[in-house]
């Protein structure tokens, strides 16, 4: 069964490198929006009985959502065999319970309709704080890239002497997974309150680590307050100048800018979200989980073969 892959507006170089590692074609289709804002799409190239792969990364999700949904479904009208996303950041995973009266749990909701509309997801690294996987809400066939060998893989090849730095005691188990893989030492910060507003940072060991290159790892960036906040306390230190490495670069407003004007020497990430910092290219791996997914029984929601049906 070939493989073909959609690329949805904005996710053109990484389509185009998946296409390279899967050896698949690209699919010719047409985005448009409608002065009213609606959104035209037209398929130019066969989708007959073929595995299709939406191509689409979920950061700032709520405009991307309807185009996936109608290329989706699109698809499947067109005969495909199957309708699987790669979206390497996976959106609305913060929000896992309800921490107040009335709150939505906008995880469960998502992954509720996002699985009526695709039959399999690959993503990087998802949120999962208070769950141990995405088969807990996901009703599709599901599998999860980590992006720790390649981020090891490029501070073992870039960085001299590095030290990898966790913000608080919550970040051990991912530097530490990511300083084992890259056979260097890692340290938290360690944190200590004294009220409300006051809290104290020290750097334990600090003149031990003179002659090392800090390297600050996240998993994802937004408003990169925690990682401005880690450098000002590094450098108040005596530290060197770190190095900030992000796997998901949101960097919503000036949060790039900052992070670098805060005094880190250099800022890298994954090309999970396409931006200016992207050094650290995961396609390889998204590519080889997309071939190797188990959903060889997986075909398109039944409910579109029930209205072929129906209407033949």
């Amino acid at each position: 069964m070939s493989a073909i892959l959609v690329s949805l507006p904005g996710n053109e170089r990484l389509a185009d490198a998946l296409a390279a590692h899967m050896n698949a074609e690209i699919a010719h289709v047409v985005f448009h929006h409608f002065p009213d804002g609606e959104t035209y799409v037209r398929y130019q190239s066969k989708m007959d009985n073929k595995t299709v792969w939406l191509i689409c990364t979920l950061d700032r999700p709520d405009p991307k959502f309807v185009p996936l949904m109608i290329a989706a479904e699109t698809a499947k009208d067109l005969n495909a065999d199957r309708v699987g996303l790669i979206a390497p950041y996976l959106a609305y995973m913060r929000q896992d319970a309800r921490f107040r009266p009335g709150e939505a749990v906008s995880s469960e909701y998502f992954a509720r309709v996002l699985s009526c509309v695709v039959d399999a997801l690959v993503t990087v690294d998802p949120h999962l704080h208070r769950r141990t996987s995405l088969n807990e809400i996901y009703r599709v066939p599901t599998s999860v890239v980590h992006a720790a060998p390649t981020v090891a893989a490029w501070i073992r090849r870039e960085v001299s002497k590095p030290l990898l730095i966790g913000p608080d005691a919550e970040s051990e188990q991912w530097v530490g997974e990511v300083a084992r893989l890259a056979g260097a030492p890692h340290i938290v910060l360690k944190k200590i309150r004294h009220g409300d507003r006051e809290v104290d940072v020290s750097v334990p060991e600090v003149e031990r680590w003179s002659n090392h290159t800090p390297v600050l790892v996240d998993d994802i960036v937004s408003t990169a307050h925690t990682m401005i906040e880690t450098v000002g306390h590094l450098l108040q230190a005596g530290m060197r100048a770190p190095i900030c490495v992000a796997v998901h670069a949101i960097f919503a407003d000036e949060a790039h800018s900052e992070l670098k004007n805060a005094g880190a020497s250099r800022v890298v990430s994954c090309n999970t979200i396409e931006h200016v910092s992207n050094a650290l290219d995961i396609s390889n791996a998204l590519a080889e989980a997309a071939l190797t997914l188990p959903w060889a029984g997986v075909r398109c929601c039944p409910r579109w073969e029930e209205r072929k049906e129906g209407s033949s």
